[in-house]
């Protein structure tokens, strides 16, 4: 503040005048009482320091410049307190937790973080997501246009004043959170202490020039040109990067786009907000894997850290228990409750019980006690005789029913409940349901179904408001029993005769009624109450109260339970007092209604809570000439929440002048189990009042009594609630564990010992003994007595002179860290962080003894009692501030990674802004950290009024924690600050140094551990005894099978019906491929050795023109043609193609060509400078003169080019020798001859893929059945119809033909059997892959079609890799596939553990295929390139005879090319071989199957692309494991995909549902991600489906997804940056 510049050094201070350094210290005085805020403290200071201080003018002159920034309130501001006076909104905070002290603290609190900016970045979200927020509330639009019109420079403008203004910079105190932190150098999880300079401008400009110190090399694909407006995902479209091919120097070819900001679009929404959010986290060293771990002494910390050693301990004695004074012998008392009523209701029949009043407030009816008797009577003989026969009655003594009647509505609800007594039977009070899935609404259900209820008494009114079925009958209410429904209006009654009477027998410990409770779990029980703790209940209140007959009581409370239950119900007939019942629908309306009732009838008691009190404050001015001077006892029934003490005192402080007395106001504290716990008694007037506690919360969190002396916002001042009941004893236990007696100076729950309590829940024998049959125990473990104690579920302790203070309930208690934090006192920092009003607090004489130890010895402490007064003006600088939130917050934890985590869920204004419920949020963080000391996990904001209700109108918390877990809240704003409290995140990996290859060999074999390593049959044992081996060449192959069988068909194409559109035996191929060869060397003048791309559609064609380009001598390369309704995105990658591989000429069809010179296709690429096109639809029939045949088999057959998911364009060069090599080991390994047949569903342009489409068929003679996969979006049956009309025994397809399938089909399988397909003729079923095999894909295909005949053991994958194109291949020998489960936080040490099926963290993998022959593989650490145990995860390398001969690019990378291709062992390889790094991690175990040689099985598994790991935390992470745990948290995520920026884990998901479900997943994203892999989630983005791009192999493009978001490409619905 500005203000701080007139700080005097302390010479100068002495030499300033007495009189000013007196009226310094008084100031000083003021500050530490809490009489004057901290800017007022300031204001006044430097008000008189400011002619002593030279900075005079210049000091002025800023404070002046900063009064200037703060907007004055408008008329419509300054109006607030008199239209709050004037009337209530729905729409006010819940007054329960109002403190004025506790909203000063929190201002004086967030004073602190005032001068800093905020360094944390909005949330983004679409604008269209969510109507209530005002358009210009959304994030600033893209920057990046050329124009700087007027519009944008105000919107520069008010964003830099919204930075300066309302973000309100948490940097330092998220800092100071996270240092405290044991996760000192997690990965993304902390913060830098740099602070962004720059505040002008908008967000872009702020963040743009901010760089990144050590940022890693930019990522290889420089540009993206994926669609991604579309909702449907285009299919089978792959997305190379613009210019970067494998091969090419990383500095080559940099684009301009990552020229500025290191690699961040400088003018992107998004991609300013993940620099932000990167300068703000400190970047991590980075240690490289280690190579050697121990699994048992892992650091992974399953509890809560170790306590702080530093921590206050209780030091005070044992305490004993307190008792309260004996219960008072009364002679003429009666024996029960019902003989009461039996008494006045004969002898007093006229006077007055009970006044309701309407929806106005003034009384509508009066029930006498001579009616209450009669109709009370006529209700038990009814209930008893009336209802059924009299042999079989329906009701019978003991029986439990359903009392269900309006809280409007206390004279029906009287006479009904005297009526149960009086009958025997038990009644089983509950809320009228108001729809058929009310808030807890089922929990009820269940509490009527175990009581066993059948019967439901009602009013005539309430039951023709229930919800009604179109018949008119009531419907059944989720839950609950079938139910009869009974009126008890007067006219439905019978009269008794006169000879029948009610048995009323002597209060014992027979069941009077049953209470219901609702846990903090959201369950409800039922708390059975003896008819002898009914009466001792009323006894001990009216002791306590002083209760006189007569006397008139107004009851605000809820009549049907707890004390307005004992007070209004019980103790005013015990007493013949007379009861006035205020509905709560009354007090929304009219809150002044019940001093008004007071007044008018000078009523002596008053049962209302804090809310009531407040409202009353709110609504007084409306009627300045009530009295409360007839008023004794103000019994406020909430009490036991700390922060009723600023409602009691300002209430008493505004009612005093109408008659008030100060000793009239007495707290209570109740619980449904024990009842009333203990009561204020009504004082003597002029004595002087009960002093008050001054707690630190500090201490609380420890459950340690310490008086605040340090830190006077982070106090909790809590009030009395008396002395211990008449007749009862109380102690006060620990709250987890045994029942042990707590220290005097120890906070813990207390327990009641008395006949006025509970006696049991209901049916639940084994909760009853914990919580009503507590015998406390001494530390030593000795019980104390043998007198049973029932727990109350207060949180408390007892004071000087046997005061009992509470401070908190066991239901709102937060166990985080191994510290306790109240609920309510969370909800009360929340609601003060913007309240309604700051009132200035005046002094008054009070002191208050409070125990606290010192050297083990108790001592008491006077602290002066501070009451607000509203004779005191306000400060000028207190102003009315605007609520950003409605009334309602909810605080809960949650169980996220063996720790409470704390949630606060509010309901938002509809008005609020965007930027104002962020910077109500963040000040929120603030407060809650500065006075609690603990982070907040979750802050969500809702949309007003959409928080489940209780029936009085709270929070329903239980459904809202359940809502808020399912993700059902639909929250319309959240942030999530995971960073700031998990600290219990095991330490990053480390390496160890010195462990070198050799170390690794010479340990494995000291373990016993055999090398990783696994190979195929070898081919030089194989005798065949075909003539294809004597060919060199694929060409020659076909030449020759065109002569020895002309009219054998190798091919036939399918369409989607299912009908053969082309054929092609071996002689017409032959004779195609002459035609084409005759074309390329006329049309095309092509020579041996040019590059000729094959642009085709899957089919024949593309089979004749590979055949037709070797008999030219010309190196084919298949490309995917352009999709026609998605030019933009699949036309770069042809052309890209076409440019890296320099091809002279392209061959297609008419129809492509057409498309390739079109308007369409000119606004994608340049269609002016393609290569010569030929089509090849209309061919000469001309023969070659003579068929080209290469020199040497090590000549170049064909380009094979594909798109990596890394977004890697990547051509590898196949020589023909490959190529034979290739066929060969495929024949053998799946015993492919002339009489077979095979169909293959996938697609033929690189891989596997292509080499089963084009090159099978030709060496092995089989029969090929040709379905291109596009034709299944047409026909979802095509494939299988197929399979099943041939007779297929053996066939391929892809991922995403088998997921297309398995979705498609799922419910349509007895359609299938009504076609009659049958798959049990299948053998192999073979998807072609290049990753990890989808196990869980695979197996939902199998059990899916095991009803039509298909084998799960026919099910297999096969595994390929750039470098070679088919490694394994289950083929048709061999064991079955074997499957493993490993443990996941191994594999991120790069280790392999077994584990057993269903074991935590394990992951289940499926051996990919049977290795081919001539194939060895070797496990190999990638960064020692030493070979591994089998124990090791590490990269596969493989050694073949048909190994790719190099990568295919535009510069000759000598380098690259020798690491990939032409590598060798660094150690432990004598025979020097050369091997092929095919950049999969994996891992070989030999199994104890037996392989085709009769020796053991070694099989091997696949992990991951190596490219694709993240590296976090010093750990090796694979995408698809985190993106599978993604994926099933919520059934709304369609598709999810994850990558990192840096050290930021960003988690992209595709929302299928409403979005309004949007922010319901980033809660459950972050949640899941931690538990399972304890990696923190950066930024949770949210999208529409088909977004994630993914290839045509149904791949998922990970990095031209993270290239889109980076340029702000995705159009999310929302992105959550967690702090």
């Amino acid at each position: 503040m500005a203000e701080r510049g007139l700080e005097p050094s302390p010479a100068a201070v002495a030499a300033l005048p007495p009189e000013v350094r007196a009226q310094l210290a008084e100031l000083e005085l003021e500050l530490s009482e809490g009489d004057i805020t901290q800017k007022g403290y300031e204001k006044k200071r430097s008000k008189l320091l400011s002619p002593y201080s030279p900075q005079t003018q210049e000091t002025d002159s800023i404070g002046q410049k900063e009064r200037n920034q703060t907007p004055a309130p408008t008329a419509a501001q300054t109006s607030a307190p008199s239209k709050y006076h004037r009337s209530r909104s729905g729409g006010a905070r819940d007054e329960r937790y109002r403190s004025d002290i506790h909203t000063e603290a929190v201002q004086a609190a967030l004073a602190k973080h005032k001068e800093q900016k905020m360094a944390l970045p909005m949330p983004t979200k679409r604008r269209s997501t969510f109507v209530q927020s005002p358009a210009d509330a959304c994030t600033p639009p893209d920057t990046s246009s050329a124009s700087e019109d007027e519009g944008s420079l105000r919107r520069q403008a008010a964003l830099s004043a919204a930075l300066q203004q309302s973000l309100q910079n948490a940097e330092s105190w998220i800092n100071r959170s996270i240092q405290g932190s044991s996760t000192s150098s997690s990965a993304s999880s902390t913060l830098s202490h740099g602070e962004v300079k720059g505040t002008s401008g908008s967000l872009a400009d702020v963040f743009a020039n901010t760089r990144i110190e050590n940022v890693s090399a930019p990522p290889d694909v420089t540009a993206t040109t994926s669609s991604s407006s579309s909702s449907l995902r285009p299919a089978n479209i792959d997305l190379p990067p613009s210019g970067i091919v494998k091969g090419m120097h990383k500095g080559s070819n940099r684009s301009s786009l990552m020229d500025t900001a290191d690699g961040v679009p400088v003018n992107s929404r998004v991609s300013t907000k993940i620099q932000q959010l990167l300068n703000t986290l400190k970047r991590p060293k980075r240690p490289p894997l280690k190579e050697f771990f121990v699994d048992d002494s892992e650091e992974i910390v399953e509890g809560i850290p170790q306590p702080d050693p530093n921590q206050p301990k209780p030091e005070g004695r044992q305490m004993t228990p307190v008792k309260g004074e004996p219960l008072g012998v009364i002679c003429n008392w009666p024996p029960a409750l019902e003989s009461a009523l039996q008494r006045w209701g004969s002898t007093q029949a006229k006077c007055p019980c009970l006044t309701g009043l309407d929806v106005t407030g003034k009384p509508v009816y009066t029930l006498t006690y001579g009616k209450l008797w009669s109709r009370s009577l006529k209700l038990a003989y009814t209930l008893l005789n009336k209802l059924g026969t009299k042999n079989e009655p329906v009701l019978k003594p003991g029986d439990r029913v359903a009392l269900v009647y309006p809280n409007n509505d206390p004279v029906m609800f009287m006479v009904a409940f005297y009526g149960c007594l009086l009958a025997e039977v038990i009644p089983v009070p509950i809320e009228v349901p108001l729809t058929r899935k009310d808030a807890g609404g089922q929990q009820i259900g269940f509490l009527l179904g175990s009581c066993g209820i059948a019967l439901a008494l009602t009013s005539e009114i309430c039951l023709k408001g229930l919800p009604k079925t179109q018949n008119g009958e009531i419907v059944q209410f989720k839950g609950w029993p079938r139910l009869k429904w009974v009126v008890t209006d007067s006219k439905y009654l019978s009269k008794p005769p006169k000879d029948w009477q009610p048995h009323i027998s002597p209060a014992g410990t027979e069941p009077a009624y049953i209470e219901y409770k609702t846990s903090k779990e959201g369950s409800v029980m039922g708390v059975t109450v003896s008819r002898l703790a009914m009466l001792s209940q009323c006894q001990a209140l009216s002791q306590a109260c002083n209760y006189s007959e007569g006397e008139t009581v107004v009851n605000v409370l809820d009549f049907k339970k707890d004390a307005g239950l004992w007070h209004g119900m019980f103790a005013n007939v015990m007493n013949k007092m007379h009861t006035i019942s205020v509905p709560y629908s009354v007090m929304k309306t009219c809150p002044l209604s019940w001093v008004q009732r007071v007044h008018a009838h000078k009523a002596k008691v008053a049962l209302v809570k804090c809310r009531d009190l407040h409202w009353a404050m709110m609504a007084h001015r409306d009627q300045r000439d009530v009295s409360l001077s007839s008023l004794r006892m103000l019994i406020v029934t909430d009490g036991a929440n700390p922060w009723s003490v600023s409602s009691c005192d300002a209430f008493l402080s505004l009612f005093q002048s109408h008659g008030l007395k100060p000793e009239a106001i007495c707290p209570c504290a109740t619980s449904a189990e024990a009842m009333t716990v203990a009561i204020r008694r009504p004082g003597v007037p002029g004595a002087p009042l009960p002093g008050r506690a001054i707690l630190s919360m500090n201490g609380l969190s420890y459950g340690v009594i310490r008086v605040n002396t340090e830190d006077k916002n982070s106090a909790l001042t809590v009030q009395d609630v008396g002395h211990v009941m008449p007749g009862g004893m109380m102690c006060i236990v620990k709250p987890d564990g045994l029942p042990q007696l707590c220290r005097t100076d120890e906070i813990g729950e207390i327990c009641v010992s008395s006949r006025t309590g509970g006696m049991m829940y209901f049916g639940l024998a084994g909760v009853t003994k914990n919580t009503f049959e507590v015998i406390p125990v001494t530390s030593s473990g000795s019980p104390v007595g043998d007198v049973p104690f029932i727990r109350s579920g207060l949180l408390g302790f007892v004071g000087p002179g046997s005061l009992v203070f509470v401070v908190g309930k066991m239901d709102g208690l937060l166990m985080v860290s191994g510290r306790r934090h109240n609920a309510d006192d969370i909800v009360a920092t929340g609601l003060a962080v913007e309240s309604i009003k700051t009132v200035y607090r005046g002094r008054h004489t009070g002191l208050l003894a409070v125990p606290q130890t010192c050297q083990a010895r108790p001592y008491l402490r006077t602290f002066p009692l501070s009451v607000p007064s509203v004779r005191n003006p306000l400060p000028p600088d207190l102003r009315v501030a605007r609520v950003l939130t409605s009334f309602r917050i909810a605080v809960f934890s949650v169980s996220v990674f063996y720790d409470e985590r704390i949630v606060v869920v509010a309901e938002q204004r509809p008005d609020a802004s965007e930027e104002d419920s962020f910077q109500w949020m963040s000040r929120v963080l603030q407060a809650i950290d500065s006075i609690h000391q603990v982070g907040v996990y979750c802050l969500a904001l809702v949309p007003a009024n959409t928080l489940p209700k209780t029936p009085l109108g709270g929070i329903h918390i239980s459904q809202t924690k359940q809502l808020f877990l399912e993700g059902s809240l639909h929250p319309c704003n959240i942030l999530m600050c995971p960073h700031t409290c998990v600290t219990n995140l095991p330490k990053p990996r480390q390496k160890q140094p010195g462990v070198g290859p050799a170390s690794v060999m010479v340990g494995n074999l000291v373990a016993g551990k055999r090398i990783a390593q696994a190979a195929g049959r070898d081919l030089g044992q194989i005798e065949e005894n075909d003539l294809v081996r004597k060919h060199q060449f694929l060409a020659e192959i076909l030449q020759w099978r065109a002569q020895a069988t002309p009219d054998h068909v190798l091919f036939m194409l399918l369409n989607a019906k299912g009908t053969t559109v082309c054929t092609a035996s071996c002689l017409q191929l032959h004779k195609r491929a002459e035609r084409i060869a005759s074309v390329l060397g006329d049309k095309g003048h092509l020579n041996a050795g040019d590059n000729v791309v094959l642009l085709y559609p899957p089919g024949i064609e593309l089979i004749a023109a590979f055949y037709g380009c070797l008999y030219a001598g010309c190196i084919p390369v298949t490309v995917r043609p352009p999709h026609a309704q998605n030019l933009t995105a699949t036309l770069p990658t042809v052309r890209m193609v076409v440019d890296v591989s320099k091809a002279a000429c392209v061959l297609t069809t008419q129809t492509l060509m057409r498309l390739l010179k079109s308007r369409e296709a000119a606004a994608a690429v340049d269609v002016k400078t393609w290569p010569a096109i030929i089509d090849t639809d209309d061919l000469p029939r001309k023969r070659l003169p003579q068929l080209y045949k290469p020199p040497t088999p090590e000549m170049l057959a064909y380009l094979d080019f594909s798109v990596s998911t890394t977004g890697m364009l990547t051509g590898v060069k196949m020589s023909h020798s490959a190529v034979n090599a290739l066929c060969r080991a495929i024949k053998l390994q799946c015993e492919l001859y002339s009489s077979r047949q095979i169909a293959i569903c996938l697609d033929p342009y690189c891989g596997l893929g292509f080499a089963l489409w084009c090159l099978c068929s030709v060496y092995s003679g089989h029969q090929s059945v040709l379905i291109p996969p596009m034709e299944l979006e047409n026909n979802l049956f095509l494939w299988l119809a197929t399979v099943n009309q041939y007779k297929i025994r053996d066939t391929f397809c892809s991922y995403s033909v088998m997921e297309l399938c398995t979705k498609g089909l799922g419910n349509q399988v007895e359609v299938l059997k009504t076609r009659g397909i049958n798959l049990s003729c299948i053998r192999t079923c073979v998807v072609v892959a290049e990753e990890r095999p989808r196990v869980s894909l695979q197996q939902s295909f199998s059990k899916l079609f095991k009803d039509i005949g298909l084998s799960p053991r026919a099910v297999s994958t096969t595994f390929g890799s750039r470098v070679n194109v088919a490694i394994c291949l289950q083929g048709t020998s061999g064991p079955d596939p074997t499957t493993v489960y490993v443990d996941l936080k191994s594999l991120r040490h790069d280790r392999v553990r077994l584990v057993e099926r269903g074991a935590p963290q394990s992951l289940l993998l499926s051996e990919s295929g049977k290795i081919l022959p001539g194939v060895k593989v070797v496990i190999v650490n990638p960064e020692t390139k030493g070979p591994v145990g089998d124990s090791h995860l590490g990269e596969i390398w493989v050694n073949s005879p048909h190994t790719a001969s190099g990568y295919y690019t535009i510069y000759d990378s000598e380098t690259l090319q020798a690491d990939h291709f032409n590598t060798r062992l660094s150690f432990g390889d004598a025979a020097q071989t050369l091997w092929a790094r095919t950049g999969y991690l994996g891992f070989v175990r030999r199994t104890e199957l037996t392989a085709a040689t009769g020796e053991r099985h070694d099989a091997l598994y696949v992990v991951g692309a190596l490219d694709e790991t993240l590296e976090l935390r010093g750990l090796r992470y694979h995408p698809i494991d985190i993106e599978t745990s993604v994926s099933r948290v919520h059934r709304s995520i369609a598709e999810c995909a994850v990558f990192t920026w840096t050290n930021l884990l960003v988690v992209v998901v595709e929302l299928c549902g409403s979005e309004q479900e949007a922010l319901d997943l980033v809660p459950l994203v972050t949640n899941v991600v931690l538990e399972e892999h304890y990696l923190i989630v950066g930024v949770v983005v949210v999208v529409d489906p088909g977004v994630v791009p993914i290839n045509s192999r149904g791949e998922k493009q990970r990095m031209h997804l993270r290239d889109s978001f980076l340029a702000d490409q995705l159009d999310p619905i929302y992105v959550a940056y967690n702090m």
